[in-house]
């Protein structure tokens, strides 16, 4: 199996507002870096998307460590809260849509989570927040379409 690093990152201006991930992909020799934007999201979808994104980008079953400055994402899968929401149909549960799309890849990898302080001076995790903001502020802004604002993070 294949070890992968991966640094995760999103950021949303006015959450919600305009909104972007940013996603640094490490293997071996290879890097690879994905970002989007997407005109009107939350701070926490666009962190759960980048790990979904990166998560999508792997061809086959990898062994991955998955770096994340957001403890919603990080303390949902690490403590197990997703599979709960899961069994209970993740009635009333906010971004049920991009929690049930990790869910169809997340059993592909052997998967780890681990938490980094965010804008603390790590470098890849920097670019992450770089590649979110800057993708946040194109021109080629994407509709989320799983965005409901009765949902909005507060």
């Amino acid at each position: 199996m294949s070890v992968v690093t991966i640094y995760t990152d999103g950021a949303a201006k006015g959450n919600p507002g305009r909104g972007g991930y940013g996603v640094v992909l490490l293997s071996g020799q290879h890097r690879k870096e994905l970002s989007q934007g997407f005109q009107h999201t939350t701070n926490n979808r666009m962190e759960l998307m980048s790990v979904i994104v990166a998560l999508e980008a792997l061809t086959k079953p990898c062994n991955v460590t998955i770096y994340s400055d957001s403890k919603y994402v990080v303390d949902s899968v690490e403590k197990k809260w997703v599979f709960g929401w899961q069994k209970k149909g993740f009635a009333k549960k906010k971004n049920a849509d991009l929690w049930k799309r990790f869910l169809l890849i997340y059993p592909k990898h052997q998967v780890k989570f681990i938490w980094v302080k965010g804008h603390a001076g790590n470098p890849l995790n920097e670019r992450c927040d770089e590649l979110a903001v800057a993708a946040s502020e194109s021109k080629n802004l994407l509709v989320d379409t799983g965005y409901k604002p009765e949902e909005e993070d507060n």
